[in-house]
């Protein structure tokens, strides 16, 4: 390490965001632009480089994190991006949509509360905990520095081997696999069905989350390295999984998991009750096509302008719907989530260190939507614990109007008296996914492939499934997980699909990605 004091003499400063008044006119990224420069050196400064570096157990990609830290300590950007890319094909995704595991795990996480300010002095330093290293704030750095300085390139494979690989589904895990199969020399084509590659990265997420020009400079690079990308292509629609088991020698399924959860409670059949994913890709289709105006965004069918919103899951997914709506110019915004307040603090005995804890977090959507005062029934920061849905009543067109709800203890049991009606004429569930969508006849069924009793796909610990030569990568296989889980499920599963091709691969299969067992 550059500083072996680093940690005692350098308070944690996180990447800063730009004034709520100010982002939310627009779909640009929250955090300031160039902000981490002055930063990011002495944060790098602050990892101890441990013996046992439990922040690299605990990524499943196995990223080499003291190793970069040390070298950005260094202003070595050159080699800590060589170390980061040697783990991760999409760092810039990571960086700005990974919920961090590696920080909740980082030696300095022990015994440290959740929030703190900063301390005052360099004896007040010394006396309070330690925060964990910005981890999350290093790895974009390294990755955006990485684009500005043009150390990232096509790397177009030497030698074709002759064989080929159709990929379907063009997410995270989906990029991960064919870039990964591409540089083995391998011919590989994206399948995907939306009009634009990128799956969830391109109309999930949206724009303030992870700029869209992210996503499409990696698109370029696949392109110039040789993957090709067939959208607006359905397997199992447009094209027969027969018809593409014959054209290819090798096929990965990496559609994720989008056969969304639904909420069954009187109501539920009234107009105006709709999936976050219903809702989200609208929003995301309106920036993509150049129509992004200050808001209200143009009318859309599912567009939040003027409505009072109600956002049914407490998760990320939900925190992605606030952050649109508020931007949509909605009248006013609650997330309920139906288990009771997180604490700030981690609690030991049930999620002791390095486990990742369940705490109190403040994501951008919600400080938007407490500060702005979008949701006056709701708490500070827009969001109701502890709270489950009853039911729905609407007008006599059939339209929503209202939810009913009442508070519900640890056990989700009813709290008596506790009941209350929120305005609605927008709802949005955000309430999970439980595998990949199961269409009669569609791709699934044409494969005959097996589905355990989590929806998930069947497949063995080299990511096969039972028929010869198809592989599932991903939350198809693995069930709905994080982006970082994603890419390193893709880059197993090249590895796997290389050995069943050539009888040995020399790419490289994150440990981790094996941890759960994948049969049915």
């Amino acid at each position: 390490m550059a500083d072996p004091k680093g940690f005692l003499t350098t308070p944690r400063r996180d990447a800063p965001r730009r004034p709520v008044e100010e982002r939310v006119r627009d779909w640009d990224e929250v955090y300031v632009p160039g902000g981490l420069l002055p930063i990011v050196g002495a944060q790098a400064d602050r990892c101890m480089d441990c013996g046992i570096p439990f922040c690299h157990e605990a990524c499943p990609l196995g990223n080499l994190i003291p190793e970069w830290n040390d070298l950005v300590a260094r202003d070595d950007w050159q080699a800590a991006s060589e170390r980061l890319h040697a783990t991760n094909n999409f760092p810039e995704f990571t960086g700005r949509l990974c919920p961090a595991p590696c920080e909740a795990s980082c030696v300095l996480a022990i015994n440290h509360p959740a929030r703190l300010p900063p301390p005052p002095s360099t004896e007040a330093l010394r006396a309070a905990p330690p925060s964990p290293v910005t981890i999350k704030n290093v790895e974009v750095a390294i990755a955006d520095r990485a684009w500005d300085e043009g150390f990232v390139t096509a790397q177009p494979p030497e030698r074709h081997s002759g064989r080929t690989v159709a990929v379907v589904g063009s997410g995270p895990a989906g990029l991960a696999a064919a870039q990964q199969l591409t540089r083995a020399g391998h011919t590989v084509a994206v399948y995907e069905r939306d009009d634009r590659p990128g799956g969830l990265l391109r109309y999930g997420i949206p724009a303030f989350k992870m700029e869209k020009r992210q996503l499409d400079r990696r698109l370029d690079q696949l392109t110039k390295e040789g993957v090709r990308f067939r959208t607006s292509t359905e397997v199992g629609g447009d094209i027969g999984a027969a018809d593409l088991r014959a054209r290819y020698d090798a096929v990965v399924i990496a559609t994720g998991a989008t056969a969304w959860r639904e909420l069954d409670v009187p109501g539920r059949e009234l107009a105006g009750i709709e999936q976050a994913m219903e809702y989200l890709p609208w929003a995301n289709r309106a920036y993509e096509n150049g129509r992004e105006p200050p808001p209200p965004l143009p009318p859309a069918p599912l567009s939040a302008t003027g409505k009072h919103v109600v956002i049914v899951g407490g998760g990320d997914t939900g925190a992605d719907c606030l952050g649109t709506a508020v931007r949509e110019g909605a009248a006013s915004v609650t997330q309920l989530d139906i288990y009771g307040m997180p604490s700030e603090a981690r609690d030991e005995d049930a999620e002791p260190w390095p486990t990742y804890p369940k705490l109190y977090r403040l994501s951008a959507a919600h400080e938007e939507a407490g500060e702005l005062r979008t949701a006056p029934a709701a708490d500070a920061d827009a969001r109701l614990f502890a709270a489950a849905t009853l039911c729905f009543t609407g007008d006599e067109a059939g339209h929503v109007r209202a939810l009913h709800l009442v508070e519900v203890d640890a056990a989700r049991r009813p709290r008596p008296g506790t009941g209350r009606t929120l305005p609605a004429d927008l709802v949005l569930l955000a309430l999970g996914f439980h595998g990949p969508e199961r269409r009669s006849g569609g791709l699934v069924d044409q494969l005959d492939l097996r589905v355990d009793r989590s929806g998930r796909l069947a497949r063995d610990a080299a990511f096969a499934t039972d028929v010869p030569g198809v592989f599932v990568a991903g939350d198809a296989g693995r069930g709905a997980s994080l982006v970082v889980w994603a890419i390193a499920e893709g880059r197993a599963a090249a590895a796997a699909v290389d050995r069943w091709l050539t009888g040995r691969t020399r790419l490289p299969a994150p440990i981790g990605a094996h941890d759960r067992p994948m049969t049915a």
